[in-house]
Parts: C-alpha cells; sequence; structure tokens
C-alpha cells in the first residue's frame, strides 16, 4: 500500500498462502465465519472491493459467497500470486489513491490491511468514497494475545505491522465517518474459543460499518 509494505518481496508472495493452508487454517475459519456474519447486517449487494488484496485469499472467498469481487493491492508480485490463483479479478493501485470513481461498490472490505498503512485514517476516508453500503473490516488486535504472539515472532511482515485496539479502530471510524453509521462488531478467540464474541481482547476484530 505504501513504503512500509513489506510485500514487495516476491518470496514472501509465493509463500504467503502456505499459512492458509497450514498454521493459519483454524483461525481462518474462524476470521471467514466472523466476516460472513457481519455481510448479514447491510443490505443485499453484488459487488465488494478488497482493498489490500493480497494473494487475493479473501477475494475469491467473497465470490463463493456469491458476490462480484474485486481486488486492489499496490504489490505487483502478490498480485502475480492472485492472478496465477485466479478466479477474480485484480487491480493493482494504491489504497490512498484509489483509482476508481465515488461509489463503485456495494461493498469495500479491508482484510488485515490498515496495520500495514502509515496513514490508516486516509485509506478509510478512500473505502468510504467507494462504498454504497459500507465498509467490512478485519484488524488484528492490539490488545490480544494473538497481536502480541505475532509482534514477537518477528519477520519482515510483522515488524511492519501496526496493530490497533479495538477503541483506537473505532476513533478512527468517527473520525471519518461521524456518527452517521452502525457498527457491529465480534472479536475471535482463537485458540481458545471456536466461535466469535463481543469481548475487547479477542484476537481478530470483525467490525461492519453501516451507512
Amino acid at each position: 500500500m505504501d513504503s512500509i509494505n513489506p510485500f514487495k518481496d516476491r518470496a514472501i508472495a509465493a509463500s504467503y498462502e502456505n499459512w492458509y493452508a497450514t498454521i493459519g487454517l483454524r483461525p481462518e475459519r474462524l476470521e471467514k465465519a466472523l466476516l460472513k456474519r457481519l455481510l448479514s447486517v447491510f443490505p443485499p449487494s453484488r459487488t465488494v472491493m478488497e482493498i489490500g488484496c493480497g494473494t487475493g485469499h479473501f477475494t475469491r472467498w467473497f465470490g463463493t459467497l456469491g458476490l462480484h469481487p474485486v481486488g486492489l493491492d499496490l504489490s505487483r508480485p502478490m498480485l502475480d500470486e492472485a492472478n496465477r490463483l485466479g478466479g477474480v479479478s485484480y487491480v493493482q493501485g494504491d489504497a490512498l489513491r484509489l483509482p476508481f470513481l465515488s461509489r463503485s461498490f456495494d461493498l469495500v472490505a479491508l482484510v488485515t490491511t490498515l496495520e500495514f498503512l502509515s496513514t490508516p485514517i486516509q485509506a478509510l476516508a478512500e473505502a468510504l468514497r467507494l462504498t454504497r453500503h459500507g465498509l467490512l473490516l478485519g484488524v488484528l488486535n492490539a490488545n490480544s494475545w494473538l497481536g502480541r504472539d505475532y509482534r514477537r515472532s518477528g519477520g519482515a511482515v510483522w515488524e511492519a505491522a501496526h496493530f490497533f485496539s479495538l477503541d483506537e479502530l473505532k476513533r478512527m471510524i468517527l473520525e471519518v465517518i461521524g456518527k452517521n453509521s452502525r457498527i457491529v462488531w465480534r472479536t475471535t478467540l482463537w485458540q481458545f474459543w471456536p466461535c466469535a464474541l463481543p469481548l475487547p481482547w479477542g484476537g481478530f476484530i470483525g467490525m461492519a460499518v453501516k451507512f
């Protein structure tokens, strides 16, 4: 998305999907279940733009739910992997300057994207410009055991990430959108609980912002 994006490394891009097939298999199922639940907050929607789509893992999944997705990422190596895996359309672009007209999509999704942006508020403002119904967010929680584990693990990806607490995420949304919205959120409790709950210290924050 910008200069702190670690995903320009082709080695990282080539191995990215392996996480979902191995150690990430169970937490990813919880994350998808939560995001699917939050989609019910919105009116019937046909199109979704995923900003920071990476290798298109969640973009392709949106397509299996009957949506017509488009994925956007700044990293050419990540998009090369996404196109190799196929299934949906991808565009190279910057989350801070989206190459689309206003209100081009029913929904805009950012799944573990805000963590890698130096100006996440600007990205939220651009996402707001693009959507007709609202935003679907998936964010790693700074106030969670999972977030602390990721930070301790090091490596190029997690050293570049800035995690957010639930309160920080809400403040950013209110700053960009104001109070004329409905916010619905839950967190996953991997590895402690097999479903999402309204607890502010869960590892993965799923949030629907409906206008």
